[in-house]
């Protein structure tokens, strides 16, 4: 059972979330691929992150009627910071008996690895699909791996696929839409139109919800 996992912030989700996630089945041959929104992110404290209820909700608006992309609400349900390394063992035993993960994640993101809980034992559980950004540099990636302390295997330079024991790591191209949460936040900010960053359903529910203004309530 091949299935990808996409976690983030999701604060708000946006198409180039979906669209990473939509190609990454395809090329993959993926049953399905999983948005799982974080409830507690331990990695965003240098700001006040939007109520889970609404990230929820609007990733649950994005998904809806794409029958390969579905959310699963897991970090909400455990207290304290949400951790890949638990999630991705809760996955592990929803799926049993042999689940083949696929976590997908920017290399921006990877590169910062280190800093997760356990870092070395999210390799045990899940293969990686590393998605390229701009100015990507396989040479720094590659050496960057190199020093995770993984028993690495055979790498393929021309798939761009490194394997570890019973896992990979893949290194992926995808669609770049240049399109933030971050940025979609400033301009909700600032009284700016966000049509065409997100799906109009969480256009609908960041505007009914008065969500990302200086004064919102949430």
């Amino acid at each position: 059972m091949k299935l990808g996992i996409l976690g983030g912030t999701f604060d708000p989700i946006h198409l180039g979330h979906l669209r990473v996630a939509e190609e990454i089945v395809e090329d993959l041959g993926l049953k399905k691929v999983y948005i799982i929104p974080s409830a507690a992110p331990p990695h965003k404290t240098g700001r006040l992150v939007t109520p889970f209820r609404h990230r929820l909700a609007m990733a649950l608006l994005a998904t809806k009627d794409v029958p390969l992309l579905e959310v699963m609400d897991l970090e909400s349900k455990r207290q304290g910071p949400s951790y890949s390394i638990e999630t991705l063992k809760e996955l592990n035993t929803i799926f049993r008996p042999d689940p083949d993960l696929f976590f997908i994640i920017g290399v921006d993101a990877f590169l910062e690895i280190k800093t997760w809980k356990e870092y070395r034992d999210l390799f045990n559980y899940t293969n990686f699909v590393i998605i390229e950004r701009p100015g990507y540099e396989y040479i720094k990636l590659g050496q960057f791996i190199k020093t995770l302390g993984l028993k690495l295997g055979k790498i393929d330079i021309p798939n761009d696929c490194i394997a570890h024991g019973t896992k990979n790591i893949l290194i992926k191209k995808t669609t770049h839409l240049d399109i933030s949460s971050t940025d979609i936040r400033k301009r909700i900010a600032k009284e700016k139109s966000i049509r065409f960053l997100t799906p109009s359903r969480v256009y609908q529910y960041i505007s009914q919800k008065g969500l990302y203004k200086i004064n919102a309530i949430t």
